[in-house]
């Protein structure tokens, strides 16, 4: 075997089988990627004598005598980037980057007729982030990246500080790294629903060569968890265990085994013996909640906070503000209806993982793809009796997340491998392992009943919501709390009525999922609303208009009023002026003969933050060469937090970005950050960041003005240096005159989270329906977002545009189908249908002028919140088309279909 790859010689000699992608990885070529492993996401993609190939599908012995080329290898000998990624880097066209590297290979091996053409030419490249709308615009060399003058930050599209790295390949994702003597896990996990381990019988697997340890439940602590993260951890039920001896879903861990490599681990794995007591599953929710059902976890519920254990119930809410029958009967006309809405995958394209080992001082360090570092640190102290500072835990870039990494599902059982064996432990999820043992969003079922007067005033509001959250609670009752929460806030009506309840199944777990239930439930309540104006005649956007909260108003929930939650700041009328322009101005795409025309909107609020406190920490600091360093805990994972967290700072220390060195999500390094979801990026940690560089620069003039014998207020600073009368101190003398009287300058900045404000968003589409086979074709698409005063607005819009991209995936076609064994039949991206480039369209991204009250210099979070209105926005243009009105997603081309046929039927006979 002999390969040349970026320009060097390799002679070794692949292992029988192995693929292209792993033989370049375990020689330090970390830009190539692991997104699936079956040629489906074309994250691995290289060069093999200048033709784009997925590495992972290429057997590596066919490499011999050719020239590879990986995304390290693409810029010239001397540094000079390719062409292609220097589009990249201008136009920005990535956010978590975790894809770029393939898409990047992909690009530069098109010909001009292929560049013509990309939906076709990118069929083999998945992105779950952007939406792809930044990704052609580098193609294209549309440039969107500035670089402001000094303290001008705020406001501009300053790019990603990790942007360079990114499209060099040399970003250091979970697993770029090497750790010598690292061992492998792989994990047995159960065929069955529900079941009782009665033996394990590991013998066999233990003289597999190579093979170190089989852990069981036998192993396992006998303390009880939940996987979710959050600042309180008695949000979630204490319903798991890191293994245990009842298995409550097909996919659940039943052993790891630990062994050189991932061949032997897995040979390990088959060679375990496990007898089961099988015992009856029960699938359905509603089922699930009936006397007799199959109890998915009979523990106490005081001690576990499991609402109705018996019942299947882990948590519920119960609630009513005035008098909703005394409300529907004040009503001239009532809607009635159920909605549901399916299983979605996170699907970001780094798995779930971990890498852990005992350091110089026996310490225990796990680098994690993960979004709370510092929770899931507090966790495994808690889990394995262990101090805090025996324990560190590092996220590198993590390639997304979604809510599906606010969650700890492989560093408990590493950190039991590690602290047994003594050894590097390295657990990387396979793809379909995304799918049967990680999380999913929460599926929902809804009864909205919704009465108003003849002149469209709301008078009541009542819902009943059913949520699966699979056979454990993590997320559970705070995503179905959240989910009933601002979705019947957001209207007036004097009545309002909620029964709402959470329920175990022997299914895979839901977790969190961006929009944290209330996509689910505004989905029913914007297509219910829309139906009841039908119903008396009205425009649905009027109708909604009629009875929207206004700026200063109390937000009531049937629980009533959340005290630290406030319209600090109101842009929800922008929002509906610009959809209803969107609809004045003309049809541009011409439509076939036949199609059924539509348009339709929705709206959503989202507080932006959790309830009960969210914490950040921030320290900044002068450093001796004058420039600056920002230490905060936030996780990046294309959320873009460092790059709005520099250009905070940059604002306050009047400088630019690249003088300011930001250290983050490693709790070693940085202070308290309890997590970057929530939308707290900027809301939270940008508070945080603001106040500590703003006491940072008080120090600095505070200083300087003793230092120069000159009044404080005639000192300013600027670029690299204090402004004063006598003309300019650089940075670097007031240090060094800091430190010769013993003062540093460093400051620290606090924010709990607390006071809250909201979001609003709306979301517009025309579309056109082709009755004879169902296929949907988005002739428009318009958003409207009320981010206060947006920090960043390239990359503002890419979380737009991402969250719509990801939203209409949901709203379409992605579905985790779950049969009557309670199997996921979809546990490869093949299987689930992820949107590509082509299904996307090119969404028009509006801001308001809104200036925050709460949120740091006016701003307001938009990660979560353009997904929500996105589904029920679609439907209402679906049943404008078409006239019927679907209450179930996705909606697939068949469903609507067999709809429009049922329909013809019925209108014929």
């Amino acid at each position: 075997m002999k390969v040349e790859v970026n320009g060097r010689c390799f002679e070794e000699e692949p292992r029988p089988g192995q693929c292209l992608r792993t033989y370049l990885r375990e020689r330090g070529w970390f830009g190539v990627k692991k997104g699936c492993d079956a040629g489906d996401c074309g994250a691995c993609t290289v060069h093999v004598d200048g033709r784009p190939v997925h590495s992972c599908l290429y057997p590596a012995f066919r490499a011999d005598g050719r020239t590879v080329t990986t995304v390290e290898g693409l810029a010239s000998p001397d540094g000079e980037l390719h062409p292609v990624q220097q589009r990249f880097l201008d136009a920005q066209g990535f956010q978590c980057g975790f894809c770029t590297a393939g898409f990047l290979m992909t690009t530069a091996s098109l010909d001009a007729d292929q560049l013509a053409d990309l939906p076709r030419a990118f069929k083999g490249n998945l992105c779950r982030c952007t939406g792809y709308r930044a990704i052609e615009d580098a193609v294209r060399g549309v440039c969107h990246a500035e670089s402001p003058d000094a303290g001008e930050s705020v406001g501009r599209n300053l790019p990603a500080p990790a942007g360079p790295q990114v499209v060099t390949g040399t970003a250091r994702y979970t697993f770029d790294i090497e750790v010598p003597g690292l061992l492998h896990m792989k994990v047995l996990r159960s065929a069955h629903a529900h079941a009782r381990i009665t033996s394990v019988d590991t013998a066999a697997a233990l003289r597999v060569p190579g093979v170190h340890a089989v852990f069981t439940h036998r192993d396992a602590p006998e303390r009880h968890f939940s996987t979710a993260r959050h600042e309180h951890p008695e949000e979630d039920p204490d319903d798991t265990r890191v293994l245990d001896d009842t298995v409550r879903h097909v996919g659940q861990r039943v052993a790891a085994v630990v062994a050189d490599s991932e061949a032997a681990a897995e040979e390990g794995c088959r060679r375990v013996e496990v007898t089961y007591e099988v015992l009856p599953a029960v699938l359905d929710p509603e089922e699930a909640m009936r006397p007799g059902a199959p109890v998915v976890h009979d523990k106490d519920a005081t001690t576990a906070r499991i609402a109705r254990p018996r019942d299947n119930v882990v948590g519920e809410a119960h609630g009513e503000t005035g008098d909703v029958e005394a409300g529907f009967a004040e009503a001239d006309a009532v809607y009635e209806g159920t909605f549901r809405t399916q299983r979605v995958q996170h699907a970001s394209l780094e798995t779930h993982g971990a890498v852990a080992w005992l350091d110089e001082d026996d310490r225990l360090v796990v680098r994690s793809s993960t979004q709370t570092p510092f929770l899931t640190r507090r966790a495994l102290c808690a889990l394995y009796d262990l101090p805090h500072d025996r324990v560190r835990v590092v996220a590198g870039r993590v390639g997304g997340g979604f809510g599906g990494k606010q969650e700890m599902l492989v560093e408990d059982l590493v950190a039991l491998a590690v602290l047994r064996l003594r050894r590097p432990v390295k657990l990387e999820y396979t793809r379909a392992e995304q799918f049967h043992g990680a999380t999913t969003r929460h599926p929902f079922t809804i009864g909205v009943k919704a009465g108003a007067r003849r002149d469209g005033t709301l008078t009541a509001l009542r819902l009943r919501v059913v949520s699966n959250t699979g056979a454990y609670g993590n997320h559970g009752p705070a995503v179905l709390f959240h989910s009933v929460g601002e979705s019947t806030a957001v209207y007036r009506a004097p009545h309002k009525k909620v029964d709402a309840y959470s329920v175990y199944t022997h299914t895979v777990p839901a977790g969190a999922f961006r929009g944290y239930g209330l996509g689910q439930v505004m989905f029913a309540v914007e297509s219910a609303l829309d139906e009841l104006a039908r119903e008396l005649g009205m425009d649905p956007l009027d109708f909604k208009a009629k009875n929207i909260i206004g700026p200063g108003e109390a937000m009531i929930t049937p629980n009533g009023e959340e005290e630290d939650l406030h319209i600090a700041s109101y842009g929800l009328d922008q929002c509906l002026a610009i959809v209803r322009r969107a609809r004045t101005e003309p049809v541009g795409e011409p439509v076939p003969e036949g199609w059924l025309v539509g348009e339709g909107a929705a709206l959503a609020m989202i507080a932006t933050g959790p309830p009960g406190g969210h914490i950040a920490d921030a320290r900044a600091a002068l450093l001796p060469d004058g420039s600056f360093e920002l230490g905060v805990g936030t996780a990046e994972f294309g959320n873009g937090t460092t790059t709005v967290h520099r250009q905070i700072a940059a604002g306050e220390l009047a400088t630019t970005v690249d003088r300011i060195t930001v250290r983050q999500s490693d709790t070693d390094v940085v202070r308290h950050d309890t997590g970057a979801f929530a939308s707290t990026g900027v809301v939270v940690a940008g508070k945080a960041t603001l106040r500590a560089t703003r006491a940072l620069a008080d120090l600095l003039l505070d200083f300087a003005a003793v230092h120069l014998g000159v009044p404080r207020a005639d000192c300013r600073l600027a670029e690299e240096a204090v402004l004063h009368p006598g003309g300019r101190l650089p940075l670097k003398e007031l240090y060094t005159a800091a430190r010769a009287v013993g003062v540093g300058f460093a400051a620290e900045g606090h924010f709990g989270g607390t006071p809250r404000s909201v979001a609003f968003n709306a979301q517009w589409f025309r579309i056109a329906v082709d009755p004879g086979t169902g296929e949907i074709r988005i002739l428009r698409s318009v958003h409207a977002a009320d981010a206060g005063q947006v920090m960043n607005p390239m990359q503002c819009r890419g979380q737009v545009e991402g969250g719509v991209a990801q939203a209409l995936g949901a709203t379409l076609f992605e579905n985790v189908r779950i049969d009557e064994r309670g199997e996921v039949g979809t546990a490869a991206f093949r299987r689930y249908r992820l949107p590509q480039y082509a299904d996307v369209p090119r969404t028009e991204v509006h801001f308001m002028e809104t200036a925050d009250a709460i949120g740091p210099l006016g701003a307001k979070s938009m990660s979560e919140s353009p997904f929500n209105p996105v589904a029920p926005a679609f439907a209402n243009a679906l049943r404008d088309a078409t006239g019927v009105r679907f209450a179930r997603l996705p909606l697939t081309r068949d469903r609507v279909w067999l709809a429009l046929s049922d329909q013809s039927v019925s209108s014929s006979s």
